[in-house]
């Protein structure tokens, strides 16, 4: 019995002595987990300070003034982990190896939401900016700066204000470059950075308490270039000249814009007809039609866009369908003995193409038949044309000094008046909304109407402007009226830009030792934002106007 006793004491001790180390075993192994947890906690806490501290520096070196933070404030980031439980994704450039077996959890940090942020004082302040004056209408390149035709002294902090808000109008940011430029994947949507009717949230903002105030105003979301354009000092760029893939080989005649802001047509003697897609750097050429018996007096876009009616000092005329890429000859009108075509306008709707014919007659033609639907008669010879009221109504001047207004839906003339002091009628030009209209003559005289006054029997101009000597050829308003291009093929440089509300003439305009050439003719693309010029050199000159920001 005591063997056995002894035996049994023996196990016992074996036993006790195995569960001590298992116990020591496991102690160990909850001392190393600790020590990963601590070291672990450490890390993590480094990285969030690490992060504040880069964001910050980001902040200080390469802030936007188009951020939604406010200027001189930055944000500040909580590191007390206690109180948040937010999971946190974190890479370590510390330890190598030691932590692979963690590498499973990056996926549970992931896709979390960002950390709640408070705003911090500005770090320093400038006290002189308040302090100081600037005078910024002494120096012609701070006019610009301007909000007021009358202002002069600004604070400081506004200067800087405007200057910061001036560089970004002249230099936006790209589209890449905006939190808004990214789908939910992370990844760029270049697909809808061309949708403007579109209003999207930047990443990260879409919470904010801002959204609030938006939804409770009806202001414009986005200025939409409808701001003031200031009198004097027009500030603009030149840049690669429209037609620089393909120069014409004959004097330019005709100039314009499509509907869409991006295809330009140019026309002239040399019988060719070319589209160019307009950019402004590189102005590719599209495609060039050859006429071979109608050297180009005039083409010009539908405004619907479909077709370009093509004439010249023939009987006959051209339209070119832009859906068909198909060129079709008219005829001569039945009944009609005109030589030429050559002087013609479309109507608004695109319904009807009006052609100035012999002996005071306008020649009303039908866009889908290209047949003759009816006549108009006035005393003098046809000189110039231009439609109203979306097309119901036509204005017409010429060789007898007056002005024709004609009601289309009842062909007669509605209101006939002497244009002050324009011996010859030679260049009539409507305002978009119809409000305005201007009248050149052969003596250079320009005079500015408001149509409605007009027709009720009021026959002084609002304005006459007298800058140009020589025969005025052709005129023309921008897309909202604060701009009249008036233009005169017998000068070097005979151009003038007037700026309407104050019916002053901008005057660093046209540019100062420019070799434009002899001008004959100008067009604004459809926001205002490009303006071409061909000259009798074969050049079509573009430039682009920085107030307004789409083309």
């Amino acid at each position: 019995m005591e063997e056995d006793n002894g035996y049994i004491d023996g196990a016992d001790v074996s036993l006790e002595l195995n569960g001590n180390v298992a116990e020591a075993g496991l102690a160990i192994s909850k001392s190393k987990k600790r020590k990963l947890d601590k070291r672990k906690e450490m890390l993590e806490r480094t990285l969030v300070q690490d992060a504040a501290e880069m964001k910050m520096l980001q902040n200080n070196l390469f802030a936007s003034i188009h951020s939604p933070v406010q200027f001189g404030k930055q944000d500040d980031v909580h590191d007390d982990d206690d109180d948040d439980d937010t999971a946190l994704f974190f890479v370590d450039r510390y330890a190598k190896s030691q932590l692979s077996a963690y590498e499973e959890d990056v996926e549970l940090f992931q896709g979390v939401k960002e950390e709640k942020t408070d705003k911090k004082k500005p770090v320093w302040v400038d006290e002189e900016e308040e302090q100081t004056n600037v005078d910024i209408a002494k120096v012609n390149r701070l006019r610009k700066l301007r909000k007021e035709e009358d202002e002069r002294l600004i604070s400081g902090a506004e200067y800087v204000s405007r200057l910061r808000a001036h560089h970004a109008k002249v230099n936006p940011n790209t589209d890449w470059a905006r939190l808004d430029s990214r789908s939910e994947n992370g990844q760029f949507d270049y697909e809808s950075s061309d949708e403007e009717d579109k209003v999207e949230m930047a990443h990260g903002y879409e919470n904010v308490e801002a959204v609030d105030d938006i939804l409770r105003t009806t202001d414009d979301l986005v200025v939409k270039g409808s701001a003031k354009l200031l009198p004097g000092f027009l500030e603009y760029s030149k840049l690669v000249d429209a037609n620089s893939q393909e120069p014409a080989n004959g004097a330019i005649n005709s100039v314009q814009f499509h509907r869409n802001a991006q295809l330009l047509l140019t026309a002239g003697l040399d019988n060719r007809v070319r589209f160019f897609q307009i950019d402004g750097k590189r102005n590719t050429k599209v495609q060039s039609i050859f006429l071979e018996d109608c050297p180009v007096k005039k083409a010009s876009f539908l405004p619907d866009g479909s077709q370009v009616i093509i004439t010249g000092r023939r009987k006959f005329f051209y339209s070119f369908d832009l859906v068909k890429a198909k060129v079709d000859k008219i005829s001569p009108l039945v009944g009609r003995e005109e030589k030429s075509l050559e002087t013609f306008e479309v109507s608004p709707n695109s319904n009807i193409i009006a052609f100035g014919g012999n002996e005071g007659y306008i020649l009303l033609v039908s866009t889908k038949t290209k047949e003759l639907i009816g006549t108009l008669k006035m005393n003098g010879t046809v000189r110039s044309l231009s439609f109203a009221d979306d097309g119901n109504q036509l204005l017409s001047n010429g060789g007898d000094g007056q002005i024709y207004h004609w009601d289309l839906r009842t062909r007669t003339c509605i209101h006939k008046a002497d244009d002050e002091g324009g011996f010859k009628g030679t260049s009539l030009c409507t305002s978009p909304n119809g409000s305005l209209f201007a009248a050149g003559s052969y003596s250079g005289v320009v005079n500015i109407y408001n149509r409605k006054e007009f027709l009720g029997g009021k026959r002084r101009p609002m304005k006459t402007i007298d800058n140009l000597t020589s025969k005025i050829n052709f005129m023309k308003f921008n897309h909202d009226a604060q701009l009249l291009a008036m233009c005169s093929k017998q000068n070097a440089s005979g151009i003038r830009l007037v700026h309407i509300p104050s019916f002053t003439v901008f005057s660093n305009w046209p540019p100062p030792n420019s070799s434009m050439g002899l001008p004959r003719c100008l067009d604004f693309s459809p926001g205002g934002g490009f303006m071409a010029v061909g000259n009798t050199l074969g050049n079509v000159l573009l430039y682009k106007l920085h107030h307004y920001q789409h083309a």
